[in-house]
């Protein structure tokens, strides 16, 4: 089996082209308006999103091979067996994160890649195609922006320690009513309007916002969703747990990533955990 940075530099090269396969959908569908769209219960899907997975797929099988790996894609899980993820590795891929986003032209969607290992994330791409950014990071190693031209810098969250000067980036739509109330009666008040998920943690790594807050309703983010930005926040000097401190788990055998998770810049991630918590007791109760 290659060693980490191979792999690493495998998946830097597959984040690039599917980024720019990705991007050439988004352009295109500007001037033909051609982006086949499919509603499914998860969400819309969209030929970009079918395209970009085959391409991911297609390239990390045939460097890696399937012997030491196993592939979760968002799109494909649905027909694989449970046997199917009983390898040492798993890559657990989103080809699109934020099709809505997509779809409606912010241009803030991102991919996702991450690589497990007894359940937890030991290497990650988030690529952000109009940002013309891709972001990587492995357990122990630090995370790093790339740019096009070849351009690598390592990259920190903020030091911002006051809960009250603190950012949060938020969704524009995915808020109920529950979620909205626990936002009023936490102590940072400012807010940062962001796309999918990847692009989220972006902003919190490139220091523009500092928490980000999941809530499960009647659905929940999938592993693919949070697997590939964990990483690159925690790498970065973040903190990424459930509302009770509790390390996500991934390749579970539920997708679902069920409760309250909290991504920060970590310097309040306790008080802000314990907060949520008693907020929603209260909602809750």
């Amino acid at each position: 089996m290659k060693d980490l940075k191979e792999i690493l530099a495998i998946a830097r090269s597959v984040g690039w082209g599917a980024s720019y396969l990705l991007r050439s959908y988004y352009q295109a569908d500007i001037n033909e308006g051609n982006l086949e769209i499919k509603d499914k219960k998860d969400g819309p899907v969209t030929s970009a999103d079918l395209a970009v997975n085959h391409y991911i797929l297609d390239k990390l099988k045939s460097s890696l091979g399937d012997e030491d790996f196993a592939y979760m894609s968002e799109e494909t899980y649905k027909s694989q067996s449970p046997e199917h993820f009983n390898k040492p590795y798993v890559w657990i891929i989103d080809p699109l994160d934020g099709t809505r986003d997509f779809i409606d032209k912010t241009g803030e969607y991102a991919i996702h890649l991450a690589l497990v290992k007894d359940k937890r994330p030991v290497l990650a791409i988030v690529a952000c195609p109009e940002l013309e950014k891709l972001y990587y990071a492995t357990l122990g190693g630090g995370t790093f922006a790339e740019t096009r031209d070849g351009g690598v810098k390592p990259i920190k969250v903020s030091d911002r320690n006051q809960a009250e000067d603190l950012t949060l980036v938020v969704s524009r739509t995915h808020r109920d009513q529950r979620f909205n109330q626990l936002l009023e009666h936490l102590p940072c008040k400012k807010q940062k309007f962001v796309g999918s998920v990847g692009c989220k943690i972006a902003t919190i790594i490139e220091q523009e916002a500092d928490v980000y807050i999941s809530l499960s309703g009647k659905s929940a983010p999938k592993d693919w969703d949070m697997a590939a930005p964990e990483l690159i926040l925690t790498e970065a000097g973040g903190q990424f747990t459930h509302f009770n401190g509790d390390p996500l788990q991934y390749n579970t055998g539920d997708v679902n990533q069920w409760g309250g998770l909290m991504a920060s810049n970590g310097h309040c991630h306790a008080q802000l955990c314990q907060e949520a918590e008693r907020i929603l007791a209260h909602i809750d109760g």
